[in-house]
C-alpha cells in the first residue's frame, strides 16, 4: 500500500454492497485519523467508520452540527487513500436543506467513499444519545433523501438513513419513518438509541433492509456482542467512538504520568513500539520505492 490504495471506490463500494447483502454481520469501528483506519484494516475488520462526533471532536467541537461538509469531506479523502476497506461516513443532517444534501453526496462521493448516513434531526443536530434532540417532519427528511438520491451519479454509493425518533416519539414511529425512508430511496436503515434486545427485534422484523446497530459506549444502547447481534440478523455492528475514547483516555494518562514522575518510562509498555509504526506505514516499501527510483537508468541507446 504506497502512497494509496490499490483498489478503487468503485471496487470498494461493490464489495461494500455484496457485504451487506450476504447477511453477515460486518464489524465496523470508528478510525480517529488516516492511521488508525490502516490499523483497523490491519487488524481483521470488515470496514471502516468515520463519525461525526470523532471529526468535531478531533477538532476541539462538540458535536452539535459545527463542522462542514468540506470539512468532513477533506477528512474523508486522507482516510481513504489509506484504506483497501469500505469507508462509511457519518453525514449529519446533509448540512443544511435538500439541496446541500445533494451536495454533500457529490462531495463524499468524490472522496472515495463507500456510502453515508443523512439523519432526520432538524439542523443543528445533537449527538444521538443526548436527551433534547429535535426531529424533523418525516416528509421533511423523505425530500432530504430523495435529493440525495437524486444527486448520487455512483449507484453503488450507499445511501444509509438514520432516524433518532426512537427516543422522541417512541419505537413504532421509528419503525414508520424507517419504512418511509426505504420508500424515499434509503438503502440501509441506521435505527438510533434502541433501548434492549426485543426493540432490535422488533425493528428486524419489521424493516427489510441492511440495518446498523450503533454500539457507542455510555449511551442508551446495550453493547450487545457481535453473535448476539448476527442471531438478531443486524448488517453493522458499528463501534463509532470506541477508539477516541481509547486513545484519549491513554493521552491523559501519559500526560499525567509525565507530570507525576518527570519521564515517560512507565508508559513505555504500552506504547507502539517504533519498529510496529514502521511496519504499519510501510517504511520499508517505501525505501525499496525510493531506491528503484534511484538507481534507475536509461539503457544504452534510448
Amino acid at each position: 500500500m504506497l502512497l494509496h490504495t490499490r483498489t478503487t471506490p468503485q471496487e470498494r463500494r461493490r464489495s461494500f454492497r455484496e457485504q451487506l447483502a450476504s447477511g453477515r454481520l460486518l464489524r465496523m469501528p470508528g478510525a480517529i485519523n488516516p492511521l488508525s483506519a490502516r490499523l483497523i484494516q490491519d487488524t481483521g475488520f470488515d470496514a471502516v467508520y468515520l463519525s461525526g462526533a470523532v471529526m468535531a471532536a478531533d477538532l476541539g467541537l462538540p458535536d452539535i452540527g459545527l463542522t462542514t461538509n468540506v470539512e468532513i469531506a477533506a477528512r474523508a479523502a486522507q482516510t481513504t487513500r489509506v484504506t483497501d476497506l469500505p469507508v462509511l461516513i457519518d453525514a449529519d443532517t446533509g448540512f443544511g436543506e435538500p439541496m446541500n444534501a445533494a451536495r454533500t453526496v457529490q462531495l463524499l462521493e468524490d472522496a472515495g467513499l463507500a456510502g453515508l448516513h443523512l439523519e432526520d434531526q432538524v439542523n443543528p443536530k445533537r449527538c444521538g444519545h443526548l436527551d433534547g434532540k429535535t426531529i424533523t417532519p418525516r416528509e421533511e427528511m423523505a425530500k432530504r433523501l430523495r435529493a440525495a438520491v437524486d444527486a448520487r451519479r455512483d449507484p453503488d454509493f450507499l445511501l444509509m438513513a438514520r432516524t433518532d425518533a426512537r427516543s422522541v416519539e417512541g419505537l413504532d414511529a421509528a419503525i414508520d419513518r424507517a419504512k418511509a425512508y426505504v420508500d424515499a430511496g434509503a438503502d440501509a436503515i441506521f435505527p438510533e438509541a434502541l433501548a434492549d434486545v426485543s426493540e432490535y427485534e422488533t425493528f428486524r422484523e419489521a424493516v427489510d433492509v441492511p440495518l446498523l446497530a450503533n454500539l457507542t459506549e455510555f449511551g442508551k444502547t446495550p453493547l450487545l456482542d457481535a453473535p448476539t447481534l448476527a442471531s438478531l440478523g443486524y448488517n453493522i455492528a458499528l463501534y463509532p467512538v470506541t477508539l477516541l475514547r481509547t486513545a484519549m483516555g491513554a493521552v491523559e494518562n501519559g500526560l499525567r504520568t509525565i507530570a507525576a514522575e518527570g519521564t515517560q518510562k512507565s508508559l513505555l509498555p504500552d506504547m507502539m513500539t517504533r519498529s510496529r509504526l514502521y511496519e504499519l506505514l510501510g517504511y520499508d516499501e517505501y525505501a525499496a520505492f525510493d531506491a528503484s527510483v534511484f538507481d534507475f537508468r536509461l539503457p544504452p541507446g534510448a
